[in-house]
Parts: structure tokens; C-alpha cells; sequence
């Protein structure tokens, strides 16, 4: 894959023509979250490329691509891959792992997607980090190199379904995070988020919560209640873990989600015991990035709406995934439900030492790795009908091995990572200046 600066003359116009395209529709009906949603993206150039993978796909799509072909094209992807969406979950069978997170932007499309968009953004992080040039080349490829080689190891094990960093199977900087989500508490999250009032615990009022009336409310519960026949049969709970004890909505929510409805519901929980209680959020789901430029009506057809589109995505990529996970739809609009959950950590990269980050991207290559191919056993063989890790090690294999494919994401990240911090200027004048229509 191979990316160049774009002309600057016409760049500011293209740039904005591509956001209008993609956040249109949320500018119109909340101008004043995308107002926030902006701001926060010109923070600083890392912060404007999280929070424009739209741009990044119209800019790479077309480019050529030496690693894809009719099959690896074709791949489960987590579609906004970069290193602030790696964190930690609790999974199905109450295993802490640290893993891929974030898949509001999943979809079907080429895994060089997932690792170019992570490349370019390793490039951003290290020159915010102010390292040189030679060192932020061996992050990427040290992150690559471990991707691929994962890659082959699964071809030759079966075992990419069980493979995980966890408590386990981790050191370092990586095993501190998993130390931190360790420490979360239930208790605690209810007690930031409720009140007991009389003998019933509710949602606590405050910045980011809305009360509904009682037609709204109404239409939430029915959502609720058809979410329910979308968890899968061997993950459901007794019905009284599914008591609505409270719904608020919210509001508050970070770049990537920010415009998007979402509310907060509050449910009884495995028993009546009032630390018991589970807080499930249910946020409209986006139209993934991908799909903006994967033209195949076999994958746009496949899903209902991008609720559906985000859970079966998220429980390819997720071996084990969150129980609670699972869709619905609102006023005919596809929304994601999950558990508001307590064990999630993040990497903190600012805190990560020079020594823990080559350590680190070894982990999270081999983590991508396990996502990409653990879906061809995980997900409906409809859309992706063979061996994930198969089709990518044969095509790493054929366009020069794990060196050349490790160079290439070399080579884009830094190309990439360029446009990204050319482009951040662009954008922070065109929105102060109210060249972006709606704001």
C-alpha cells in the first residue's frame, strides 16, 4: 500500500466536502455535540485523526494495495485501529483480557485497513512523543512484524480462539492494565452512577443525564424488550436479571460517539441484592467508516442496520464477547446495547517508559492478529466463507514475506501519519472559520 501528500490547494475543500458527506446528518440534528466533537479533534493532530477515519478511508481506498485480493479484501476489520483502542474486558467466561476494543466503525473490508490505519497512527503518537525518526519506524514495524508472524503461528494452530492476553499470559505495562481493570468494582460504578432512594437504587442526576417522559420512556423498554431476542441463547440470564429498575438518557460520550443518542438502563441483576444491579448502556449506532467505500451489496445486505452491523462484528472479532451484548432499534434506527462495565483500562501512553513500547506493540500486533482470524470461527461463514489466517499469511507470503509486509506498513504510516498532521491545520481553520456547514 502506498500513500503521498496530497495537493494542498483543493485538500481544505476535499476535506471538508468528506466530513459534510459523513456527519451531515449528526451536525443537523446536534450541532452543538459535533461542535464539542470538533473541538476535542483539534486538540491536536492525533486527536483529529481519531476522530476522522471517514477521510482516512476516502483517501485510501483506491490506493494500491500489494496484500490484497479477492479474499483478503474480505476480512472481518475493527475499522478505526488505533493505539488508543486497545483496552481490557471482561469476557463470557469472566476472564479478564486486555484486547482490541471500540468497534462502532467494524465492517468487512481489507485487513491492510486495520494495520495502515494503526501504522499511521503510531507515526502521530511517537512524533508527539518527540522520538526520532529511526525509533517511531521501529514501533511500526515491530508492530507489524508481530502481526504477520501471529498470523503464521495461527495458520499452524487451531488455537487462535483461545489465544488472549490476560492476567495469565501478559508482563509488563500490559499486565499493569490488566491489574488496573482487576481492581474495578461493580459497588463502585453504582454508587458514581445511582442513588438508593427508599429501597430502590436509581440513576443518580447530573451533567450528561436526561429524564425521559413516559412516551419516550415507553419506547425505550420496547426496545429493551426486543433487545432481548437478540442475546444469544446460551448467554441469556434468568428473566429477573432483566428487570428495568431505571432508564436516563445520556449524553457526554467521547469523539467517536459524540452526537449519538444513548441512554442508561438499570437492571436488577443476578439477584435482588442491590450491589447486584447491572447499568446497560444503548447507544445509536453509526454508519461504520468502511462502509462508505466497500461497495459489495452482499455485505451491506447482510445486516439490518448498523446496531446489527456493530454487535456481529464485535462478536467475530471478540472470541468470547460481553453476555449483555446485543442490538435493537429506535423510531427504526439500529442501536447497540452493552454492559456499562467496571474492568475496563486503557493504556495509558504518555505513562509508558521508551523500554515498555517495543514490548507492548509485540503484544498488540499479536492481539490485531487474533481478531482478524479468530472471526472465521467465530462469525457466519455467509460473508467471509474461508480460513481467515490463511488467505493473509499466503498473501504476506506472495508479496515478499513478513520483512516487506512489516516495510510497507512502515512506509504508509509515516506517509500517512504526514497527511494526518498536514491536514490537522486544514481542518482546525475550516471549522473556527465556519467553513463547515451546519456549525
Amino acid at each position: 500500500m502506498r500513500a503521498g501528500h496530497p495537493e494542498t490547494g483543493a485538500r481544505q475543500g476535499f476535506l471538508v466536502d468528506v466530513l459534510h458527506d459523513a456527519l451531515g446528518g449528526l451536525v443537523a440534528a446536534d450541532p452543538a455535540a459535533l461542535r464539542k466533537k470538533f473541538r476535542k479533534m483539534a486538540a491536536e493532530p492525533f486527536a483529529f485523526y481519531r476522530g476522522s477515519a471517514w477521510l482516512f478511508y476516502a483517501d485510501v481506498a483506491a490506493l494500491e494495495d500489494p496484500f490484497s485480493n479477492e479474499q483478503t479484501s474480505r476480512v472481518w476489520i475493527q475499522g478505526d485501529l488505533h493505539a488508543q483502542n486497545y483496552g481490557t474486558y471482561m469476557n463470557d467466561r469472566g476472564r479478564l483480557v486486555f484486547d482490541v476494543n471500540d468497534f462502532d466503525e467494524s465492517y468487512v473490508g481489507a485487513f491492510t485497513w486495520d494495520t495502515s490505519r494503526m501504522a499511521a497512527s503510531l507515526y502521530l503518537l511517537g512524533v508527539q512523543k518527540a522520538l526520532a525518526d529511526d525509533d517511531i519506524d521501529e514501533m511500526v514495524t515491530t508492530y507489524a512484524r508481530s502481526y504477520a508472524e501471529q498470523v503464521c503461528r495461527f495458520v499452524n494452530d487451531e488455537n487462535d480462539k483461545d489465544f488472549a492476553l490476560r492476567l495469565d499470559t501478559t508482563s509488563g505495562a500490559l499486565h499493569a492494565v490488566l491489574q488496573a481493570g482487576r481492581q474495578g468494582s461493580r459497588t463502585a460504578l453504582l454508587e458514581a452512577n445511582t442513588v438508593i432512594d427508599g429501597y430502590e437504587r436509581v440513576f443518580r442526576d447530573g451533567s450528561g443525564v436526561r429524564r425521559l417522559d413516559a412516551g419516550e420512556r415507553s419506547a425505550i423498554e420496547a426496545a429493551f424488550r426486543s433487545y432481548l431476542q437478540t442475546i444469544p441463547e446460551e448467554k441469556r440470564r434468568p428473566v429477573d436479571s432483566y428487570r428495568v429498575k431505571d432508564v436516563v438518557g445520556r449524553s457526554g460520550f467521547g469523539i467517536g460517539s459524540a452526537g449519538l443518542p444513548a441512554y442508561n438502563i438499570l437492571l436488577e441483576g443476578a439477584t435482588e441484592a442491590l450491589e447486584n444491579d447491572v447499568i446497560l448502556s444503548m447507544k445509536q449506532a453509526n454508519v461504520a467508516a468502511p462502509s462508505r467505500v466497500v461497495t459489495d451489496p452482499e455485505i451491506a445486505g447482510y445486516f439490518a442496520h448498523h446496531g446489527h452491523r456493530t454487535v456481529l462484528s464485535q462478536r467475530a472479532l471478540q472470541a468470547h464477547a460481553d453476555p449483555w451484548l446485543g442490538h435493537t432499534e429506535v423510531g427504526g434506527v439500529g442501536y447497540v446495547v452493552a454492559e456499562l462495565s467496571p474492568y475496563e483500562a486503557d493504556l495509558d501512553w504518555d505513562e509508558l517508559s521508551d523500554d515498555d513500547l517495543l514490548p507492548v506493540l509485540t503484544s498488540l500486533g499479536q492481539a490485531t492478529a487474533k481478531a482478524h482470524c479468530v472471526a472465521d470461527d467465530t462469525a457466519d461463514t455467509t460473508l467471509v466463507p474461508f480460513c481467515t489466517e490463511e488467505a493473509i499469511a499466503a498473501a504476506i507470503d506472495a508479496a515478499g514475506g513478513v520483512d516487506e509486509f512489516a516495510g510497507q506498513m512502515r512506509d504508509v504510516g509515516r506517509a500517512y501519519g504526514e497527511i494526518a498532521r498536514a491536514d490537522y491545520p486544514l481542518f482546525v481553520d475550516a471549522f473556527r472559520n465556519g467553513a463547515i456547514p451546519g456549525l
